[in-house]
């Protein structure tokens, strides 16, 4: 018949799993961060963007360094070094500080496998999970901690299945729960955060000061040379390329350097600004100008929570999504559902794997009833002796016949 046979039940052999394996946590890591030099770097998933900021920063600063190079010899000597050394010195800084902060830990909090021990999972009153998604989970969404004399609340992160530390957030891009999240920048290809916003602030000022270095000195050059400063501009398209450059790029690298001053000085973060305006409303953080500014610049560094060489099993980091784990291949039962036992039955114990990885479909095709009018049974799941109460074409409705399927399938399975 067109049912399934004994043989497609039978479990697994037990030779055929896969023996959990010893990996660095970096490979495993379900952030989408890049990683380099064996899980010592770690870049955003956007890491390709360090390069083009590296060719928009170094290209017009390199440029200007070799003209003033092949006009040292009509410049003065002490003048002509100085600022040729300026420039330089300027440009291994800004690109120093933009890969100190593109390849760093930005803050990562790990996350966990599991949820917390006090997770209280509800009873699963349909497992129809391919519609109805995740099951409901008793446990409250936010809490609250002191800080500094307030009250501050802590959300519960579902992904990294945490709650997050005062002050941290998850970041959608990197897909990773960052300690004093600040932003996460596109020109940087990483999120900001409480280890590299001291590089990235350098960074910016680093990057506005350049630009009015090399916007200066260029325009010097073309008011010192004789003549009419038209025909000068003409003759140096070099000089003048680099002005309108620099001009333009002041305006947004000056721009964050002055933003994130006045957040270091209120010790803000670009997402506690946007998000909570504490310009209406007191700030838990703040503690004077002078504290912020210690806090952020003379303060020991934080140290990483998270260590991406370390040795790990895994299978601990192939937890899959539970609707995604069960939906496909499980049709119902009464029991209940535990996070690191999978599904259970009324007497607490574990349902058996094999009902739990069944293939049903085999089965519900042997059912489907053809055109004739007639269902067709398979006798190795129905007893002949209910072969004729269940055959008489349109007796009862889909829905029954969709019921009495599921009920005698497992009524069949358990027997066996």
């Amino acid at each position: 018949m067109g049912g399934q046979k004994f043989s497609d039940f039978a479990p697994p052999s037990k030779c055929t799993d896969r023996p959990s394996a010893k990996k660095r946590l970096y490979q495993v890591w379900r952030g989408r961060n890049k990683f380099l030099c064996g899980g010592r770097l770690v870049f955003g998933p956007d890491a390709g963007s360090v390069l083009l900021s590296t060719v928009l920063i170094g290209g017009p600063a390199l440029t200007f360094c070799i003209k003033m190079l092949l006009r040292i010899s009509e410049l003065d000597f002490l003048y002509g070094r100085i600022v040729l050394a300026g420039g330089f010195i300027l440009t291994f800084l800004a690109l120093s500080f933009l890969y100190m902060t593109a390849a760093r830990n930005p803050g990562i909090v790990p996350r966990n496998n599991r949820p917390p021990v006090d997770f209280e999972v509800e009873s699963v009153r349909s497992l129809d999970w391919a519609s109805c998604g995740t099951p409901s989970f008793k446990i409250p969404r936010t809490k609250d901690v002191i800080v500094n004399g307030h009250t501050v609340k802590v959300k519960f992160c579902d992904t990294c299945l945490l709650y997050r530390p005062p002050r941290a957030s998850h970041c959608s891009v990197c897909n990773n729960c960052v300690q004093r999240f600040d932003h996460h920048c596109p020109w940087v290809g990483q999120c900001i955060g409480v280890r590299n916003y001291r590089t990235f602030f350098c960074f910016v000022t680093t990057s506005t000061v350049l630009c009015i270095y090399v916007f200066t000195f260029s325009l010097l050059n073309l008011l010192e040379k004789p003549g009419p400063l038209w025909r000068n501009m003409s003759d140096d398209t070099v000089s003048v390329s680099l002005i309108v450059y620099c001009f333009i790029s002041v305006w947004f690298v000056g721009g964050l350097s002055v933003f994130h001053s006045y957040l270091v000085s209120t010790n803000q973060t670009t997402y506690e600004n946007f998000r909570y305006r504490y310009d209406r409303k007191e700030n838990p953080y703040n503690r004077g100008i002078g504290q912020n500014i210690k806090e952020i610049f003379f303060s020991k560094p934080v140290v990483t929570r998270i260590n991406f060489r370390e040795w790990v099993n895994e299978a601990d980091f192939h937890v899959q999504s539970i609707s995604r784990k069960f939906s496909a291949d499980f049709i119902g039962t009464n029991g209940k559902l535990d996070l690191e036992l999978g599904v259970i039955g009324k007497d607490g114990k574990p349902f058996p794997g094999i009902l739990q990885n069944l293939d049903y479909k085999g089965i519900e095709e042997s059912l489907k009833k053809p055109k004739g009018g007639k269902v067709i049974v398979d006798p190795f799941v129905l007893p002949s002796d209910q072969d004729d109460k269940y055959t008489t074409g349109d007796s009862f409705t889909d829905e029954d016949r969709s019921e009495f399927s599921s009920e005698r399938t497992s009524s069949a399975v358990l027997g066996r």
